[in-house]
Parts: C-alpha cells; sequence; structure tokens
C-alpha cells in the first residue's frame, strides 16, 4: 500500500486548500518546507489538557501537514519525513512534551514506514502558542526523486 492510501486509510481528509497570506508548504529543491500547523484543540498541557488530548493534537496538526503537503505536491507518495519539530503549550513543570508529539511521529510512522518515516525530531515546551493552540508542528520532507 502506498503511502497516500495508508493515509486515506488512517482518515486523513484531503481538499483543496486556498491560498493565503504565507505557503503552508513550499519546495526548494528536493525538500518540501511546511509553516506550523496548529491543533484544533486549545489549551495548556498540565493545566487542564491531558498529555493524551495532547497527542491527539499534535496527530492533529500532523493530519494538516500532510493536507498541506498533499497540496504542493499533489500526492504523499516518494517522499521521506526528514524533520519535525514540535512545540507544546506547556505549564512549566510540564516535562512531557515527547510523549505528545509522539502523536505526530506515530501517524508518520505509519504512513511512511520504518524507512522513510522515522525522522530527527524535536519537542519543546512554550509558554503560549498562536490563538492559545496547545500543538503547533512543522516538517520537513524530502522527495526521493
Amino acid at each position: 500500500m502506498t503511502p497516500q492510501e495508508k493515509a486515506e486509510q488512517l482518515g486523513v481528509k484531503f481538499e483543496k486548500l486556498q491560498p493565503g497570506y504565507l505557503n503552508l508548504c513550499i519546495r526548494s529543491g528536493n525538500l518540501l518546507i511546511t509553516s506550523g500547523h496548529v491543533s484544533d484543540l486549545k489549551g495548556k498541557l498540565g493545566a487542564g489538557v491531558s498529555t493524551e488530548e495532547g497527542y491527539a493534537a499534535a496527530r492533529n496538526c500532523a493530519e494538516k501537514i500532510l493536507n498541506s503537503v498533499w497540496n504542493a505536491h499533489g500526492t504523499l507518495d516518494g517522499l521521506k519525513v526528514l524533520k519535525l519539530l514540535g512545540c507544546v503549550n506547556s505549564e512549566p513543570a510540564y516535562i512531557e512534551q515527547h510523549l505528545v508529539i509522539n502523536g505526530a511521529s506515530d501517524l508518520y510512522h505509519k504512513v511512511f514506514g520504518e524507512v522513510d518515516g522515522f525522522h530527527a525530531r524535536s519537542a519543546l515546551g512554550f509558554a503560549s502558542l498562536p490563538v492559545g493552540a496547545a500543538v503547533e508542528v512543522e516538517a520537513i520532507f524530502e522527495i526521493k526523486s
């Protein structure tokens, strides 16, 4: 099964996006670089938002990224995930940012497989994120010719 087919089977929705103020995904050479995509979930981890809810929010961000990549490239096939940056809106004492961002990483592992889905990653805590989002994720993909 191709990555595009796997994503669809996992419930990722693909829809055409209208151009906006910024590029959600831009190509440079053989790289697709995304803007940060924020979760629909609002709130702060460690203050009313659980790690499990944060995990789902990170997956939500990853799904939005896949849609932006699809809009820019036309398919998920032939791509390799290189890097994720995960930002978690969290209280200072909260230390499970890595578990939250696993929501994005786990989806990419399933969609792209053991070779093309395993990536470098950073998971960081922030005092706040745009629009009060619980999570924001950005990614870099390689187009494998």
